[in-house]
């Protein structure tokens, strides 16, 4: 369902819009939709077909986990996905998204594909979007506020408070209670088993990525690997070595010979190429 302006309005294609290549078969993107003759699917330039539903769905999905690139889900072989890349400009059409939605996207796919790249907060005064171009100092300088005050502005990247004491510092600024959440978090998440590899039974929740320092928490479905979403590398959840590091010594789908990594108590700053 798509709300536009204050109903909620069902999303249908129109049969006779030639735009639309216009099919009667299953929803690939939906496993559990039946193959109701009334239900209009459109078919992507993958091949698959779809509901504006069902494609507005998987794509909001996407974008939830940091993904500003929409790949098709569908399963082709066994358990190989199609993985072919649509073009927002054809997400778009055939979602059928409302003008909230495509301003919901747009946004957010702007946030994400900014944050693959560079380092970018609001400054806590003028609320202006600043890059930190060192990641390692938490001692930022928002040119905005230096232009009006005439005088230097500086906030703490970690806090988001005006900055104090002496810089740079790349733990903390004097402000009380300036704290690295992430790494509190690390420190304090719950343990989990992993199903589907044997021997891991109580390892943290959460991680950081070993490359770019990504907070990442696995399904518990599949093999200990996962795929950072940011930086793209992959990576062993269970001993935080890079997956062709630890598939030397170890199966997927068995603990590592050093066993699960101790909880991490810093966060690697990426070196981006």
């Amino acid at each position: 369902m798509s709300i536009r302006g204050q109903e909620q309005v069902e999303k249908k294609y129109n049969p006779l819009d030639s735009t639309l290549k216009i099919v009667k078969r299953k929803d690939d993107l939906d496993p559990m939709c039946d193959d109701d003759d009334d239900c209009l699917r459109a078919e992507m330039s993958c091949g698959h077909a779809v509901t504006p539903d069902s494609l507005t769905l998987w794509c909001r999905s996407q974008l939830d986990e940091g993904n500003y690139k929409f790949r098709c889900p569908a399963v082709v072989e066994g358990t190989t996905q199609c993985n072919k890349l649509w073009s927002y400009q054809e997400v778009r059409r055939l979602a059928d998204l409302s003008v909230e939605e495509m301003q919901h996207f747009e946004e957010t796919m702007a946030r994400l594909a900014a944050a693959q790249y560079c380092e970018i907060q609001p400054c806590p005064k003028c609320k202006t979007s600043v890059e930190r171009k060192n990641l390692s100092n938490l001692c930022v300088r928002c040119p905005i506020c230096t232009a009006d005050q005439k005088k230097t502005y500086q906030f703490c990247w970690q806090c988001q408070r005006q900055w104090k004491g002496p810089g740079p510092r790349s733990d903390r600024c004097d402000n009380d209670g300036c704290i690295n959440g992430d790494l509190q978090l690390l420190q304090t998440c719950k343990t989990i088993s992993l199903p589907a590899v044997e021997g891991v039974t109580d390892c943290p929740s959460i991680r950081v990525c070993p490359t770019c320092g990504m907070k990442v928490e696995h399904s518990r479905q599949y093999c200990k690997n996962i795929n950072c979403p940011r930086c793209h590398m992959e990576f062993c959840f269970v001993c935080l070595k890079l997956k062709r590091e630890c598939c030397k010594t170890s199966s997927p789908y068995k603990i590592c010979p050093s066993g699960v990594a101790p909880r991490q108590t810093s966060i690697p700053v990426w070196q981006r190429k």
